[in-house]
């Protein structure tokens, strides 16, 4: 199910360390609206409803509805300042949009069908997640809420690389944008260290007694040309 954000937000006339302090001590958040060719906006948000936004995935890479002024604008989030540990919010950072010019965003990757995957299934491995999102570029009104990845048919030693993810038609790897080299491993099926180690000296002891036998054998060929020749004398 699509979901939408809408934000309720203030004009701030107030600059500086000490207002931003009073304004979070009023349950307040100090933030800024910028982009699309218009001028850069101080505004104040409701610090706890950001944070119940920010719990969810979706809102990173959602166009929102920024109402200011009875006026609503479209803004994608660009950056969050938060304190080190604690659950408080020290900044936000909101880049307006326009439907017509294309914009970047992280979007995440979602995996499906991980637990029954063939390679984890059938093979004891395990799936190994090289990244969790994945930055695109394309139009706001084509920016899709996530990218699905189903691995059901990966093998133990299977990779997925971006290439690969299907995107949605007018969406593009920012990644692919600068070249094949860059085309990153997204997921792979891998066997845990333990069972490779494992599997690893089964092939050694495997080739070393065949190469006992080869040598055990070269042996008794050579003990047969000694007979032979002894003979002949």
């Amino acid at each position: 199910m699509s979901m939408s954000f809408t934000i309720e937000a203030e004009k701030r006339d107030e600059q500086g360390s000490s207002a931003s302090r009073r304004l979070r001590r009023a349950g307040k958040l100090p933030a800024i609206l910028y982009g699309a060719d218009k001028d850069a906006v101080s505004i104040t948000l409701d610090h706890n409803a950001m944070v119940h936004n920010l719990k969810e995935d979706a809102f990173y890479s959602h166009i929102l509805s920024v109402k200011l002024g009875g006026k609503t604008e479209k803004a994608i989030l660009r950056d969050v300042q938060r304190h080190p540990f604690k659950p408080t919010i020290y900044h936000v950072d909101l880049m307006r949009v326009s439907a017509n010019q294309p914009i970047r965003v992280s979007v995440p990757l979602h995996f499906h069908n991980e637990e029954e995957c063939k390679g984890v299934k059938l093979g004891g491995g395990m799936v190994s997640r090289m990244i969790n999102e994945l930055e695109v570029e394309c139009l706001p009104g084509d920016l899709p809420e996530s990218i699905d990845l189903d691995v059901i048919e990966l093998d133990v030693g299977d990779t997925v690389h971006i290439s690969e993810l299907k995107l949605p038609e007018g969406v593009q790897s920012v990644a692919l944008m600068h070249g094949e080299e860059y085309d990153y491993a997204v997921v792979s099926v891998l066997l845990p260290r333990s069972a490779k180690a494992e599997e690893e000296e089964l092939e050694g002891e495997a080739a070393e007694a065949e190469g006992g036998e080869e040598a055990e054998g070269g042996d008794e060929a050579a003990s047969g040309d000694e007979s032979e020749s002894g003979d002949k004398e």
